[in-house]
């Protein structure tokens, strides 16, 4: 009795002990079957958008890359005021060893640092983020824009609309007459503040050079300039312009250091956002500056800038922004970067760019860049602005 007893334990064991081998074997089949692609993706996705977010930005970090904008994440569910800077200074170009995001989510950084690339030129436009509500406009020829504009943020610092009747004389003032030898350039018109060359309609700004006899000069025109009404430090600008084109003309948006009367120029600095001379259908930036006892230069423009050219009409409507900060001055026009300029701890003896300036706007006819042959059929010829905003930095 005890041996069969002894057997049927054995025999028990032995079938318990061939039962746990199946329900592993089981086990360790499920564990290593193969799991379809939904299912995979399923469970290795985040769940949130931050939680993408946070992986592509660790995956930088590792990697050391940097990253582009593209319009994956422009039209995705991620915010792109998120992000954070890369690194701590100019964005380079993309190269093969950067980081390379897929393309379900990319990172747009708000910085301006992130903002531009040396040969890519590639910056987002503050209207594709604004929440802008455009509103029609006419062509140029019936005085108004052909596309919208995005609306005004009550944050700026200063920024004219141009939608009163008449030019804000709280804000811009009127240089009159012909300078001292044509305002240093050799210059033929006679500035005025006549609404004859200087008025709104629709929502516009014109500045218009005309061909006329006028105190002893064949041209007149105007130049606007806040000098004296508002002045500032750093921050970003941007403008919708549109620019006039013809044998002699000489459109402008430019800047003068707000000490102007006390030390002169070029002592004050001068910087040149917009300036176009002719026919050439060409954007120039520009910094002047007084390097010690020496006056200094340095310029750019849309026609080659980095080996990289910007077709574009300069007679229609663009949008123009400028970007300064304690490192960098940049020029923009449609997202492509056409100047930059390092002013970091006064390189150059850039001291004159951590001061204040002030805004002019100008219609020039002749001088010594454009020269001083004037096609006479081109008047009227107008500078149109659709608004000038500034904000604080980016």
């Amino acid at each position: 009795m005890v041996c069969k007893l002894k057997n049927i334990r054995a025999l028990f064991a032995a079938i318990t002990f061939i039962a746990c081998l199946a329900a592993c074997s089981d086990d360790a089949s499920n564990a290593f079957a193969p799991v379809s692609t939904a299912e995979s993706s399923s469970m290795n996705a985040p769940t949130s958008s931050s939680s993408i977010f946070s992986m592509i930005s660790s995956s930088s970090e590792r990697s050391g890359g940097n990253l582009s904008s593209s319009s994956s994440l422009r039209h995705s569910g991620l915010d792109p005021k998120s992000s954070s800077s890369v690194d701590g200074g100019s964005m380079p170009a993309m190269t093969s060893s950067s980081f390379t995001s897929s393309s379900s989510a990319v990172i747009l950084s708000s910085d301006s640092r992130e903002e531009s690339s040396d040969s890519k030129n590639s910056l987002s436009s503050s209207t594709r983020h604004s929440g802008s509500d455009p509103k029609s406009s006419s062509s140029k020829d019936t005085a108004s824009t052909e596309q919208g504009r995005s609306k005004p943020s009550k944050e700026y610092l200063w920024n004219d609309e141009f939608d009163g009747e008449s030019i804000d004389t709280s804000k811009w003032g009127f240089e009159i007459g012909t300078g001292a030898s044509g305002w240093g350039n050799n210059e033929w018109e006679y500035y005025t503040s006549r609404k004859e060359n200087a008025y709104i309609k629709d929502g516009v700004l014109h500045i218009r050079a005309q061909k006329e006899d006028y105190e002893g000069q064949k041209y007149t025109s105007a130049r606007m300039l806040t000098k004296g009404k508002f002045a500032f430090k750093y921050g970003t600008v941007e403008a919708r312009i549109a620019l006039p084109v013809g044998k002699g003309i000489w459109p402008a948006f430019w800047m003068l250091g707000d000490n102007f009367d006390k030390v002169g120029w070029p002592a004050c600095g001068e910087i040149d956002i917009i300036e176009a001379v002719n026919s050439e259908n060409i954007v120039y930036g520009t910094n002047h500056w007084a390097n010690g006892s020496e006056y200094a230069t340095y310029g750019n423009n849309t026609g080659n800038y980095r080996d990289q050219k910007h077709e574009m009409d300069i007679t229609q409507f663009h949008t123009y922004k400028f970007t300064w900060d304690e490192k960098y001055i940049r020029m923009f026009v449609d997202d492509f970067m056409y100047h930059e300029i390092l002013i970091e701890g006064n390189k150059g003896d850039t001291e004159e760019f951590h001061k204040p300036f002030f805004f002019l706007l100008n219609v020039a006819v002749a001088g010594n860049w454009p020269g001083f042959e004037v096609d006479d059929t081109q008047f009227p010829n107008e500078m149109l602005v659709d608004y000038i905003r500034v904000g604080g930095r980016q």
